[in-house]
């Protein structure tokens, strides 16, 4: 099991920029996948970036060159740096992980652990 915690969530005008930082509980087995969703009031939760563990990155396409995902191993941390925040942006973000080799999609299914999401509110 991993326990995931994610931090960095507030509130922006548009136009600005915050980071979330997730945190596991241990390091994850080397064909991880980490991902971040979000969901906005009333809606589905949907992906919004993963990173799999060649470092690749795969990014929703309302996020593409705003959004940034990275990951530190060493400190089992994996970070999403968010610019241009739009208001649109706003929801509850959640930070996931998956164990599963090869598999690394933009959708809750492809993943097994959560974090109790993080609130991210663009006005």
């Amino acid at each position: 099991h991993v326990q995931l915690v994610e931090s960095g969530g507030g509130s922006v005008q548009a136009g600005g920029s915050l980071r979330l930082s997730c945190v596991a509980s241990r390091s994850l087995y080397s064909g991880a996948c980490v991902g971040w969703l979000r969901q906005a009031p009333g809606k589905e939760r949907v992906g919004v970036a993963a990173i799999d563990s060649d470092g690749i990155a795969n990014y929703a396409d309302p996020v593409k060159g705003r959004f940034t995902i990275s990951k530190d191993n060493a400190n089992n941390t994996v970070n999403l740096m968010m610019n241009s925040l739009k208001p649109e942006d706003t929801g509850t973000y959640y930070c996931a992980a998956s164990e599963r080799s090869g598999i690394c999609a933009l959708a809750e299914w492809a993943f097994t652990y959560w974090g109790q999401g993080t609130q991210v509110t663009v006005s």
